[in-house]
């Protein structure tokens, strides 16, 4: 019984496929006016509205298709410019620090061979750390005595005198800014002016005081003050000569006996520390 059924559809398929074939040879070969070619228009002219019907009714859906594919690619490519927009802002953020860095290096040189500090190794360092402290007073570096660093070496920015290292460890230093309360430095007012000694002043954080030691010239405003490079009167020196510390702010005459008081603002930003260098294995006059 089966096998019949089967023998049946088989029959049946083979008979479609050959009246299929049929009819295309007899379409190819018919000439328009024939009448296959006449039932086919027929039947194309009734099912016409028919598919215009069904063709306005799923242009909704069609649309919508169409929506969610552009969707799809346009968050793709917002996906792509999103990553290239990140790695071109990172490309010049990175461009940005070299730039930085090499501006900062070419400063830095500047005042080395201002101040005679060629015989000075240098380490460059970047900030980790800052003391919490309103009197900007300390801060950590990123190198130690694993670079070269040792206590009491001299800090400087391109732009001046920072501080000395007060402690060091393997990889990492603490810096005693000349803001300090307990710093004290030797200057002297640039071309050979008087001598005195750089404190901070008390209530006044960030601010210092230029003392007068040695010279009966008053400093006046503006005049800049550099390290003395030497020790004076039991101070001992703990500064290379030359370095830039600050310019006079404020300068107010002595009256009779009273010492002349003199504000000093330093050339470094020493609340706003980044890059700095520390000056080691020196061969010149320390303070």
């Amino acid at each position: 019984m089966y096998r019949k059924q089967v023998r049946r559809r088989r029959a049946i398929l083979v008979l479609l496929v050959v009246a299929c074939l049929m009819l295309i040879s007899i379409s190819i070969s018919e000439a328009e006016s024939g009448p296959l070619q006449s039932i086919q228009n027929g039947v194309s002219s009734v099912l016409s509205p028919v598919q215009e019907g069904a063709d306005r009714a799923l242009k909704p859906f069609r649309d919508m298709i169409g929506w969610f594919d552009e969707t799809i690619d346009a968050r793709g490519e917002n996906d792509e410019l999103r990553s290239e927009v990140a790695a071109l802002q990172q490309e010049n953020l990175d461009l940005q620090g070299a730039a930085e860095e090499a501006g900062y290096l070419k400063t830095l040189e500047k005042l080395v061979a201002t101040s005679g500090l060629d015989g000075y190794e240098r380490v460059n360092a970047s900030v980790l750390g800052r003391g919490f402290s309103v009197w900007y007073s300390t801060i950590v570096i990123d190198a130690g005595s694993s670079d070269g660093i040792e206590k009491d070496d001299a800090v400087v920015t391109a732009d001046g005198l920072v501080g000395r290292v007060s402690e060091v460890t393997g990889g990492t230093a603490k810096v005693a800014l000349i803001t300090q309360g307990s710093s004290a430095v030797t200057a002297r007012v640039a071309g050979e002016g008087p001598i005195g000694l750089v404190v901070p002043i008390i209530g006044a954080p960030g601010e210092l005081d230029f003392t007068l030691i040695q010279g009966d010239k008053e400093v006046e405003d503006g005049d800049e003050l550099i390290t003395a490079g030497f020790s004076s009167d039991g101070l001992e020196a703990r500064f290379p000569s030359d370095i830039p510390i600050g310019k006079v702010s404020e300068a107010i005459p002595a009256e009779q006996e009273q010492r002349q008081q003199v504000s000093v603002e330093p050339f470094a930003d020493l609340a706003d520390l980044d890059a700095l260098t520390v000056l080691t294995s020196g061969g010149g006059t320390v303070e």
